[in-house]
């Protein structure tokens, strides 16, 4: 326990990577500590019960009841405690945009939480770092092999569990139906395909047709100001060209492709053509989704099922939205990544605190009642391959169906942290016409490379 306490007391940051859920409105810094209902239980348990204290920091992962940040939670800390009255759960909830600076304070300062429910980026970053307690005993093998392993690469490090799989959802495009209907030219979208994947010559006729009949709409999105979101422009590009963004074993970068690179170019002549959005180097992601919640963009590139459900009340204007795959060069299936949210338990040296932390982990995730419900309430599909038919929603059973196009996702790699900071600047020299696409992507691959490789052999060490 000392080498993982001392860790903590010592690593004086951690690499920022920006949250799935770009779009997520900001929200309350803290709540105050949740208080433990008044529950009985046997007195001989209770005498054998030894009181427990573990604080838990969750960004807003969950839909809010009643417009109240932190009262979901509250909810399943106070069901937590009809089953372990011993433990007590303090809440505290922490914002997209301030809470990842929170956190490398907590850390740096040895007050990080006991539980934190994040995404892999960040999480897999911590226990490379050595900062979290392992979670290989609380897996047993009915849940190993009901859980992808696509989403255990993102969950493990090394041979530890670092994260709980809970919720996850692929990253896709979406799209306004509502405009295509009032167009007439719905038959233009691949709706009537079952797993409607679709050309980029296919998408192209379906931008002109909005720049033709809906001139008031922007037909489609881009952004580049900063890491946040990345996965969207990612996965465009990749899948417009038809290319990997990293090598299957993540050694080195793959999207510096010639496809890939006319991808890029393709992206640039589109703006000037007036069918993608302008300014895309100075938006960020979630610019652009504003955008698209505001009715004024007709394709967004940064969706997922998840996005779809929390932004149901951030609509200006009603409207349907779609989820599509990304169009691929030659209609070949897209490769999407995924969004994956889990829980993880920094090691902050107390064996007891570990323990009653699997417990709540243990509730949150498997609980017969609350398991689903906690899902539901992320408005994402259960990471068990099991649990299916949450939603009587189509475009559910379509985020379901898409499962199948999931693919490694490049959050696993050695340096990830740092590869996504040269990303984003080689897409604003090719939109500001300073690089051509194919040279904006191998300048990124060699500084990428060389991350990879720096962080590999710190990894070794």
């Amino acid at each position: 326990m000392r080498v993982m306490k001392k860790g903590l007391m010592t690593v004086l940051g951690v690499a920022l990577v920006g949250s799935q859920l770009v779009a997520c409105t900001s929200n309350s810094e803290g709540s105050k500590p949740a208080s433990s209902p008044d529950t009985a239980k046997p007195a001989a348990t209770q005498a054998a019960a030894k009181p427990v204290e573990i604080t838990w920091w969750n960004f807003p992962n969950f839909q809010t009841l009643d417009g109240e940040v932190g009262k979901y939670e509250k909810q399943i800390i106070a069901a937590f405690n009809q089953k372990y009255p011993e433990i007590k759960v303090n809440l505290e909830m922490i914002t997209f945009d301030g809470g990842p600076q929170k956190l490398n304070v907590a850390i740096a300062s040895n007050t990080a939480p006991d539980v934190i429910y994040d995404a892999p980026g960040r999480i897999i970053d911590w226990g490379k770092k050595k900062l979290l307690a392992p979670l290989n005993d609380m897996v047993t093998p009915e849940v190993k092999n009901d859980i992808a392993p696509a989403f255990w690469k993102q969950s493990t490090v090394g041979d530890q569990i670092v994260m709980y799989p809970l919720n996850t959802g692929p990253f896709m495009m979406a799209v306004n139906k509502t405009v295509f209907e009032k167009i007439g030219a719905v038959d233009l979208l691949p709706l009537n395909k079952p797993d409607r994947t679709w050309t980029v010559a296919e998408y192209e006729k379906a931008l002109q047709a909005v720049k033709d009949k809906a001139p008031e709409m922007i037909p489609t999105g881009f952004f580049a100001k900063s890491t946040a979101g990345d996965q969207g422009t990612r996965a465009y590009l990749a899948n417009m060209g038809v290319s990997r963004f990293l090598s299957e074993d993540n050694s080195k970068v793959a999207i510096n492709t010639e496809n890939a690179g006319k991808a890029l170019d393709w992206v640039v002549k589109a703006t000037k053509d007036k069918i993608s959005v302008a300014g895309a180097a100075s938006l960020a992601a979630s610019d652009v989704n504003d955008l698209f919640l505001q009715g004024k963009l007709a394709f967004t590139l940064n969706y997922s099922p998840v996005l779809k459900a929390q932004n149901v009340a951030n609509k200006k204007v009603p409207f349907e939205d779609i989820l599509l795959p990304f169009p691929t060069l030659d209609g070949s299936k897209p490769k999407l990544e995924p969004f994956l949210g889990g829980l993880a338990i920094f090691n902050n040296g107390n064996a007891d605190k570990i323990a009653a932390s699997k417990k709540f982990i243990d509730f949150v995730v498997n609980d017969p009642v609350w398991g689903k419900k906690n899902v539901i309430q992320t408005g994402g599909l259960s990471a068990r391959t099991s649990v299916t038919g949450l939603y009587d929603d189509p475009e559910y059973k379509y985020a379901d169906l898409a499962r199948q196009f999931i693919t490694d996702p490049p959050t696993i790699a050695d340096g990830y942290a740092e590869i996504r900071t040269f990303w984003f600047p080689e897409l604003q020299r090719a939109l500001t016409g300073t690089a051509t696409g194919k040279e904006a992507l191998d300048a990124f691959a060699a500084k990428a490379n060389e991350a990879i490789a720096k962080s590999k052999a710190q990894v070794q060490k």
